[in-house]
């Protein structure tokens, strides 16, 4: 189905003041159900309390998680703010969703081991690092090739969630496949910087405005490049090499679960759960694992503690004792 004329635009706003597509995504997506909610009327028709209509129905019928409530209001408070010029009220009146958020699946040590050995050599080194560096799905595919440190055997992790910068720790078993992994990008970049197409890697306005040469520079690329060169649709559809697609690691690690034999509902995230989980079993300070993690709070970090309880809450079944 065609987008409206509408929605395009606010498409073509976000790409041109360099909003990440994921964002773009998103933000068009919720601004489109809100729209459907009301009988496809403009939102410059409508206001705070049809906001605040949309917002209680996600809540009390939809069922959302608080999380998912939150990127619509944020998607609404950009429309309203941004493209409609008439910001809504700071203390809108609705209903918050209450879901309570789902303990996360964790695996033993022993499912990680079957889990790697089951992955493709092509996602191999990926799944090690989510797992050996708690990394999320995006961290590990925008990593950068200087973003490694071999010498103090961490990572560094830039604007995360939250615009959080950080370091993580690196497995020293990691060293040499990722080594051999720089000669591919090697590869690659040596096969780029000869297309007189080629205008680099993408970088962050701020970024590209202030070192205009880093986008030809090694070391500004992704560590794990895709196979083939794409458009920039943020760049007048200027030449690039980006990162591998995250939907085709995500069903890599699908695959290997199946093979494995793990009946756990396993996903990308499941590997960054696992490390956490497993960190707090082997005695590491929570706050050590907060800032391994990147958290901003420490409650989201605790929920891990949960996990690793005998039982539900310590509690001791009296059928062990028969």
């Amino acid at each position: 189905m065609p987008q409206s004329l509408f929605l395009t635009y606010i498409s073509e706003f976000m790409i041109t003041r360099r909003y990440a597509k994921r964002t773009i995504e998103t933000y068009i997506y919720w601004i489109k159900k809100y729209i459907l909610f009301h009988n496809k009327k403009h939102p410059s028709e409508l206001g705070n309390q049809e906001v605040e209509y949309f917002l209680t129905y996600l809540s009390s019928h939809s069922n959302v998680a608080p999380g998912t409530q939150a990127i619509a209001l944020n998607a609404l408070v950009f429309l309203y703010k941004e493209i409609i010029q008439a910001p809504l009220s700071l203390n809108l009146d609705f209903n918050k969703s209450s879901r309570q958020a789902k303990l996360p699946t964790v695996l033993i040590p022993e499912e990680v081991t079957a889990l790697l050995n089951a992955v493709t050599a092509q996602y191999s080194l990926m799944t090690k690092l989510m797992y050996g560096s708690g990394l999320r799905l995006m961290e590990t595919l925008r990593m950068r090739i200087q973003d490694i440190d071999f010498d103090y055997l961490c990572l560094l992790v830039w604007q995360s969630k939250s615009n959080k910068n950080r370091r993580v720790t690196l497995a020293k078993e990691l060293v040499e496949p990722l080594k051999q992994q720089l000669t591919v990008c090697k590869q690659f970049y040596e096969l780029d910087i000869k297309n007189k197409d080629y205008q680099g890697v993408w970088l962050p306005h701020a970024l590209a405005k202030k070192y205009p040469t880093a986008a030809k520079e090694f070391g500004w690329h992704y560590l794990f490049p895709s196979s083939r060169l794409s458009r920039d649709p943020h760049a007048n559809n200027v030449t690039r090499r980006h990162h591998i697609d995250e939907r085709s690691l995500q069903r890599a690690v699908k695959r290997a679960a199946k093979r494995a034999g793990i009946h756990k509902s396993v996903s990308c995230h499941t590997l960054r759960h696992s490390f956490a989980t497993h960190l707090l079993q082997r005695g590491c300070d929570i706050r050590t694992v907060q800032e391994q993690l990147g958290h901003v709070d420490i409650r989201t970090t605790q929920i891990y503690t949960h996990v690793i309880q005998a039982g539900a809450n310590g509690v001791r079944s009296p059928l062990s004792d028969l």
